[in-house]
């Protein structure tokens, strides 16, 4: 009886302890439980931070990207006086075309001439179809280091060159209503025409040698009642001495076609 006293005595003992641990524990707890509200405050002021400098930081990536765009939109600025440069010309043609047709290189361009068919050329339409020498429009071509003399390009400094020529021909015969001749006459036959270009090279300073650089053309069976046309074309580099001469022949020169954007002849210097 004593002993079963005692065992419960002693568990009530035990059990007392364990809720005095307990209470105690809890009131070792207790402080940082308390000491929560403190903190809430401080960790709500940092995530406001936070979020500050991450929409300071997107801004300033926003404004970076604009004036990177901005700089990149600056750099296509050098090209507008460039456009204005190649209009110019243009501009100045519209004012003045009779002025300012023809091309002003500068002064340290390379040697070159572009010269068009001289128009109103008399050429006879009777006999062998022999090569005859064009005149060219010096008026409304260019010269540059180059000079020019009946039908004649001639070389001012020594260099290589490109020398290129075109010529273009064409025929019609057309009949008026009242049974007259139209172009051509009745007398002339365009159904078997030789139409040739060559191209001379002549040396000035060896006895006037003169060496056929380029030939090209074709023989043409065109109609006698029809509108016809022919362009032949040839170029090739070669070395020129100053005083060497450059000269165009073609047959049947009374069929050029006196349009000098069709018929024309030039050279230009490409180096030493």
């Amino acid at each position: 009886m004593h002993g079963s006293m005692a065992a419960t005595h002693g568990e009530y003992r035990g059990y007392l302890r364990s809720t005095v641990d307990v209470e105690a524990g809890q009131h070792r707890f207790q402080p940082v439980a308390s000491s929560e509200p403190s903190h809430r405050p401080l960790l709500f002021g940092t995530l406001a931070v936070m979020g500050l400098l991450q929409v300071a930081s997107s801004v300033a990536i926003l404004l970076h990207l604009t004036g990177y765009l901005q700089e990149v939109d600056l750099t296509t600025a050098p090209r507008r006086p460039i456009e204005e440069v190649q209009t110019e010309p243009v501009l100045n043609a519209l004012r003045d075309t009779k002025k300012n047709r023809q091309f002003k290189p500068r002064k340290d361009h390379l040697p070159s001439a572009h010269l068009p068919i001289k128009v109103h050329q008399e050429f006879s339409k009777k006999g062998e179809p022999k090569a005859i020498t064009i005149d060219w429009d010096e008026v409304h071509g260019y010269r540059h280091r180059m000079n020019y003399e009946k039908g004649k390009l001639l070389v001012v400094k020594s260099g290589f060159y490109y020398v290129y020529a075109k010529t273009c021909f064409r025929y019609y015969k057309y009949v008026p209503e009242d049974g007259g001749q139209g172009e051509g006459g009745s007398s002339v036959d365009v159904s078997n025409t030789q139409l040739i270009q060559y191209i001379y090279h002549e040396r000035i300073k060896q006895n006037s040698k003169v060496d056929l650089l380029m030939k090209t053309g074709s023989t043409m069976r065109w109609d006698n009642t029809s509108y016809n046309m022919y362009c032949a074309q040839q170029g090739r580099g070669l070395l020129l001495e100053e005083g060497d001469a450059l000269f165009v022949t073609v047959s049947n020169a009374w069929m050029l076609d006196p349009d000098g954007v069709g018929t024309y002849f030039g050279a230009i210097k490409l180096g030493n």
